[in-house]
């Protein structure tokens, strides 16, 4: 099934030349289906990337998938064309008589600073509020994680000596109990990580409302879920194509940064060529996820969400 996006966003262009199945919005209204609504909360500087990488995903499903694609209004995003804004995205006012089967936050450059002086955290607060009404399940991405974290929970997120930076292995947490979320997914695998803070698991053990699914021991607790299945927390950016680190690296040096190449990454002494090893895992935690905790639960009647 496709993923129902307008057609001049950039994104449209790319994934069909990737065949991969997309829809404009003109052709869906004629399907006699009740198709997934997704909305997305895009933190990212680098916006057009961002979206492509999540409906790259969001596309893998049977599911016929809807999005809509939210940015802040307290904060004016610099690295993104203002005529691709005001064109493809809404405000939350915009948005917010709505119900939504899922949601994206993502992360967002500013672990450094208190939560409490982004330029946008009031409007994040009414936001991140609103998800416990308005939406079925919200998937939370790195800082976008860190930030629901503290807000619902009063989790702490805390400074790291050096970045953690690279492709770090992840244990499953096995406790007996089968989770629909991990499902298909291996023992141990891979996640990117691209941040200076980091969230411990033993502060969210004591959190009765709170399960680690899975834990790296140079990331963290890495993915976290409410036990209503409502909310989860992914510390990492499984949406990250193959080249984002090295872009990421590559734009660091380039500001002169003190940044080290990014660890279990680079399959090549000349770091040009990249070992990507978490695609599968994305693919299915996403599908996952659409599947056992946004469709499978969410009323045929978005309305009564």
């Amino acid at each position: 099934m496709p993923i129902v996006i307008d057609k001049d966003i950039p994104a449209f262009k790319i994934l069909t030349e990737e065949k991969i199945f997309v829809m404009d919005k003109e052709r869906a209204v004629s399907q006699e289906i009740r198709p997934i609504e997704i909305a997305i909360l895009n933190l990212m500087p680098t916006k057009e990337t961002t979206e492509t990488q999540f409906m790259r995903l969001l596309s893998n499903s049977p599911l016929q998938v809807n999005v809509t694609l939210i940015k802040t209004s307290t904060y004016n995003a610099t690295h993104t064309a203002k005529s691709h804004l005001d064109r493809f995205y809404k405000t939350f006012e915009e948005v917010k008589e709505l119900r939504f089967d899922g949601m994206i936050i993502t992360g967002a450059p500013v672990e450094n600073m208190p939560f409490e002086k982004v330029a946008y955290w009031k409007e994040l607060e009414e936001i991140l509020s609103w998800t416990k009404t308005n939406v079925t399940s919200t998937l939370f991405i790195c800082w976008g994680a860190q930030a629901a974290l503290h807000y619902f929970y009063g989790i702490k997120k805390h400074p790291l000596k050096e970045k953690c930076f690279g492709i770090f292995a992840h244990q499953r947490i096995r406790d007996g109990v089968a989770e629909p979320l991990m499902r298909g997914i291996s023992d141990e695998f891979h996640m990117p990580h691209s941040r200076h803070t980091i969230i411990y698991a033993k502060d969210i053990l004591h959190v009765k409302e709170l399960k680690i699914l899975a834990y790296s021991k140079r990331a963290g607790a890495s993915i976290i879920k409410s036990t209503d299945n409502r909310q989860v927390f992914v510390t990492g950016h499984m949406e990250y194509d193959r080249n984002t680190l090295k872009n990421e690296y590559e734009r660091d040096l380039a500001a002169g940064l003190d940044i080290k190449p990014p660890a279990n990454y680079f399959a090549d002494r000349e770091m040009q060529e990249v070992k990507m090893n978490w695609s599968s895992t994305s693919n299915l935690f996403y599908i996952n996820w659409l599947n056992y905790y946004v469709y499978q639960v969410t009323p045929y009647d978005i309305n009564e969400i």
